[in-house]
């Protein structure tokens, strides 16, 4: 690797890779929150649905959560353009993801259930592929990183993924209704016994 392809770690370096996720990020809640503010102003206009909604939760939760973790890239002493781009494509899931549960109409679609089911194999693709990518951004914070979490972590990771698999091809909504409100309690607990801090 050529000495250009290496930047230096500094804070200058660090707060500008931290401003880019921070628009990206804020360009996230900012779309989650406006669709439920839509939905607060017109609640007749699309038929809502709790899973749906359940999965709004879901996002914003991982949203904050992320933003708040991703302080600890101060960790990483040497960062490359690679790098660079990485922490900017997963930052980006989370608006793909924002984006897809609040689409600019839904006027082909019976209401939000109609048209999450629809859209399902995308929606669970793009969680699976940002909890994977979670993996890949826990690590490039530290080999102790990664470990401080013990086995729960990736095993937790590797359930979700293939749930998100069953997920993408059942139209159940038992199903659908257990795995939102799972992933949520789960995030909000992970979150609150490993993030509530940063010492």
């Amino acid at each position: 690797m050529t000495q250009s392809a290496v930047l230096p770690g500094n804070a200058e370096l660090y707060l500008h890779v931290r401003v880019l996720i921070g628009i990206i990020l804020g360009l996230s809640v900012t779309r989650l929150v406006s669709g439920i503010a839509s939905i607060v102003q017109h609640p007749k206009r699309y038929r809502i649905w709790s899973v749906h909604l359940g999965w709004v939760a879901w996002a914003l939760v991982n949203v904050v959560t992320f933003w708040w973790w991703e302080f600890r890239l101060n960790l990483i002493t040497h960062w490359t353009f690679g790098l660079y781009f990485f922490v900017c494509a997963y930052a980006s899931m989370y608006f793909f993801l924002s984006a897809l549960l609040f689409p600019q109409d839904l006027e082909e679609y019976k209401g939000y259930q109609d048209y999450f089911l629809s859209r399902r194999r995308w929606f669970f693709g793009f969680a699976a592929l940002t909890e994977a990518l979670d993996v890949i951004d826990t690590w490039i914070k530290g080999e102790a990183h990664l470990q401080s979490f013990g086995p729960e972590y990736l095993i937790s990771v590797g359930i979700f993924i293939l749930l998100c698999g069953v997920a993408s091809i059942t139209r159940n909504v038992k199903f659908h209704v257990l795995f939102v409100f799972a992933a949520l309690v789960y995030e909000i607990s992970f979150f609150t016994r490993n993030f509530s801090t940063l010492n």
